[in-house]
């Protein structure tokens, strides 16, 4: 399979002198085409910071950051700004949806921003609608529509430029546990049927169990690594659990 995300001895370090704070501290590896794969760690293992240096967000101390071949962090402000509009998606939190747009409009936004033709818009919206489930409400607005609706539209957004690679920080972080399950639902359908990459920062154990692999990070550096394989979810989330406890992570709060 065809390596979407290399990252090479990656270090990200803060503050000067006697006073710094190791947020990455060399971290190598690799996401290949295809892939769902969850980060996980306690506040302040460095998975936020990795995830930012990935989107381009923050920069790098030393190390490479690969996508797609291209080597991000040798890449000027503008450069940046190109690669991330083409090349990334993402699923925030909050869904960051326009509500003074339609649903069709939010999802066709990132597509008028990088100038794609006009006489494809309208179809490639549709395709992606109609395989999300939510071609009917394509007229409404954010504030009109569910809650489960507004997730599977910012799913929309994030896959609609067809991006190489797709990063979610905490998206289940403010939901409750069925609007998380619907969304991870909708991710686990995402990487199914569009062969879409993902990459997802979660401390939550349940939304890690739907990926097909989990990294843990522990002081800025990766501790372990498991993979599903065969094993159902339940088995994957049990086994995510036994590493959490040798990490030393709090497992009271999983869903």
């Amino acid at each position: 399979m065809k390596e979407i995300l290399k990252i090479n001895n990656l270090k990200k370090y803060y503050g000067e002198n006697g006073n710094i704070t190791k947020a990455v501290n060399g971290i190598s590896l690799e996401v290949l085409e295809g892939e769902f794969v969850a980060i996980m760690g306690a506040s302040g293992s460095g998975k936020t910071t990795l995830l930012n240096c990935i989107s381009t967000i923050d920069s790098v101390t030393s190390g490479n950051i690969l996508i797609d071949g291209e080597n991000i962090t040798d890449l000027e402000d503008k450069s940046l700004a190109k690669f991330r509009r083409e090349k990334l998606g993402f699923i925030f939190q909050d869904f960051n949806l326009l509500d003074t747009l339609t649903i069709e409009e939010n999802i066709a936004l990132s597509l008028i921003i990088n100038n794609k033709d006009t006489n494809k818009i309208d179809g490639l919206v549709e395709e992606v609608s109609k395989k999300l489930g939510i071609s009917e409400i394509l007229k409404k607005y954010p504030y009109e529509v569910s809650g489960g609706q507004k997730q599977r539209c910012a799913c929309a957004r994030a896959l609609i430029n067809n991006p190489k690679l797709i990063l979610a920080d905490e998206p289940t972080g403010a939901l409750d546990s069925k609007a998380a399950r619907q969304l991870l639902e909708t991710m686990d359908e995402m990487n199914d049927t569009f062969n879409a990459t993902i990459l997802m920062v979660t401390h939550d154990s349940f939304s890690a169990s739907f990926c097909k692999r989990v990294l843990f990070l522990k002081d800025g550096k990766i501790f372990n690594e498991i993979i599903r394989g065969d094993k159902t979810r339940k088995e994957f989330f049990d086994e995510i659990l036994d590493v959490l406890t040798l990490l030393g992570g709090d497992v009271a709060s999983v869903k």
